[in-house]
Formats: C-alpha cells, structure tokens, sequence
C-alpha cells in the first residue's frame, strides 16, 4: 500500500536529488529515507530512483508516480486544512431545524451570537414540527432540531379530535393515526437532548370576557363552558388531556397551526385558547386577555422545549457551538 509518508519523501528526494539532502528537508536521518524509499519500491514492485553519478534521479516509473503525487499530496494538504479549518471554528456547517416559535424567538439571537464569533461557519434554518422534525435529523437532514413535549403528560398527549363533524369511526381512525405520529416526535432516548426552557401556557380569552384581568391563575375547570381554540396535533392533545384532568372535555370549534390565527379569532369573540407564552413574544395580542393557567393538580401548564441532536453529531465543534448559543438564548429569556 502506498503511504503518503513515502509520497513525501519521493517528492523530496526528486527536488534534493539525493537521500542525505532529502532527510535534511525532511528533519529526519538519512538511513530513514532509504529505509522509506525501499518501502516504496517494494510495495510498487519497481525502481522509482536510479543512481548517476554523485546523485539520483528518478526512474520511468518514479516519474510517473510522482506527477501523481503531488497531486495526492496537494489533495491531502487541503484537506487537513479545511477540518483544521473545521475543528478550530474557522468553518464548518450547521443546519436547524425548528418549530415556529423557536424560529422566530430562540433562533435569531443564538445565530447572530455565533456569527459574530465565528463568521465562517454557516447556519441554515428550516421550519418543522415534531415528529417530522426528528425524522429529519435521524435522517441526516439537519444537525439539530428544536421541539417541545409536555412534562405534565406520563405518556403521549392524548390526541384531540379535530375541527368539524365526521363518523365516530373516522375519528377514532384520525385520533389513532396521530397518536403514532406523536409517539415517534416524543421518543428522545436515542438523542442527546439539551433543555433550553419551560414555556408556561397562558390563557387567551376575549377583551370583555369575565374572567380577563384577574390577577391570579385561571382554573381550567372555569373555562369548562367556553368555546374553544387549539393549535397543532400536538398542542391540541394536550390541550384535551389537562382539560380532562379538570373534568370536562373542550368543545373545539376552530383548529390551526396559526397563532395570529388563533389571536384574531379569540379577539373576535370566537372562542378562547391556551398559548405557549412564546408565541405571544412574536405575535401583537391585541383584543385579548392573557391570563396565566393552572390545572387541575395546581401546577402551572408549560411546555418544555429542548434542542435534540445525534451523539456523534454533538461531538462536532460547530454544532456544539450552536448548542450552547441556543442554551444562551433561552436563558436570557
């Protein structure tokens, strides 16, 4: 097998023209070098110098071979430079993957961060919710996807029935589909998980409704009656799963991903809503009431919100950059 050891020492004795000038080139002894150049020869099975003289020159085939070396060799050298490059933050690539809310909230500050510091390495973003966003890591699709579950739930959120009418039977035909789907968005245990914040859930009810003002946490029991507003499969899961922790099941009338959306019909009269509070930070509430949540055990609702990534992947310096100016952002929050 060819070596790019003995790559370099060809090329050197070529332009020294002997093995003693070629091993002070090289910083070694000369008896290396020949040791190396007869390592060469033998594993190519041919000459590659000739002796004339007082020095050497390269045989047919030592010429040969080196033309291709130092290609080889050019190849080999920006290559080192380019991980270098890499490993020292002077390059490298990191793709997102996020919800909304973390798009338009964690996202922005933790890449303005990094780049200021590191200007070559590039970050790309796109939008998904869980679980496309972790199928799309595992897939090799991004490097780190942010998503959410519920601590309050012991298992998957028992998924919501959607907006409008349909069969008993369709429905429970939806309900089981999207209980798999959120199965596979809440299974972490091959990632590494690294927790940004707790996203309290506030309640959004219309300006005029009795309960807007109050100072103090809104029991969801006393919103039993109301017409109701959910957001994505998840969300919407959740939603029903603390509203039957508190004993009653949401009528929901209007279902969507989003959240001006949701504002716009709470401010209308249309319903009311719960929100991560981070969706407020980049939405205007007007016409609404924002009033914290508590459920039925006591404990405020939140949601919690991670960045996941692969245990090789985490090991990436550029990526575990990104991380950390993630975790800083969230922090600030």
């Amino acid at each position: 097998m060819i070596e790019a050891r003995h790559l370099r020492v060809l090329r050197a004795v070529a332009r020294t023209g002997s093995f003693s000038a070629a091993a002070r080139e090289l910083g070694c002894t000369q008896p290396a070098i020949s040791q190396q150049m007869k390592a060469l020869e033998k594993s190519v099975d041919t000459p590659l110098v000739v002796r004339s003289g007082r020095g050497m020159q390269l045989s047919e085939a030592g010429k040969v071979l080196l033309k291709h070396a130092t290609g080889i060799l050019a190849g080999l050298s920006a290559a080192e430079e380019e991980v270098a490059a890499i490993a020292g933050l002077r390059a490298g690539r990191v793709r997102l993957v996020s919800f909304p809310t973390a798009s338009s909230t964690l996202v922005p500050p933790a890449v303005a961060r990094l780049r200021d510091g590191h200007p070559g390495v590039r970050v790309s973003l796109v939008e998904a919710e869980p679980p496309e966003s972790l199928a799309m890591l595992r897939g090799g699709e991004c490097e780190i996807a942010l998503a959410f579950r519920y601590p309050q739930s012991d298992g998957v959120a028992a998924p919501a029935p959607s907006a409008g009418h349909g069969t008993p039977r369709e429905a429970r035909a939806e309900a089981n589909l999207e209980a798999q789907q959120l199965s596979a968005g809440t299974d972490w245990s091959d990632l590494v998980v690294t927790p940004l914040l707790d996203d309290p859930l506030v309640g959004l009810l219309p300006a005029g409704h009795p309960l807007a003002g109050r100072e103090g946490p809104v029991e969801l029991a006393e919103l039993a009656g109301e017409q109701w507003i959910a957001g994505c499969p998840q969300c919407r899961g959740h939603l029903v799963e603390l509203c039957a922790g508190a004993g009653f099941e949401p009528r929901i009338d209007f279902a969507t991903d989003d959240y001006p959306a949701v504002v716009g019909l709470v401010a209308a009269g249309l319903g009311v809503a719960v929100l991560p509070r981070l969706a407020l930070q980049s939405v205007r509430p007007d016409g609404v009431s924002t009033v914290p949540v508590r459920t039925a055990s006591g404990a405020p609702a939140v949601r919690r919100v991670v960045a996941l990534t692969l245990p090789d992947l985490a090991e990436v310096p550029a990526v575990a950059l990104m991380l950390e100016r993630l975790a800083g952002a969230a922090a600030d929050r």
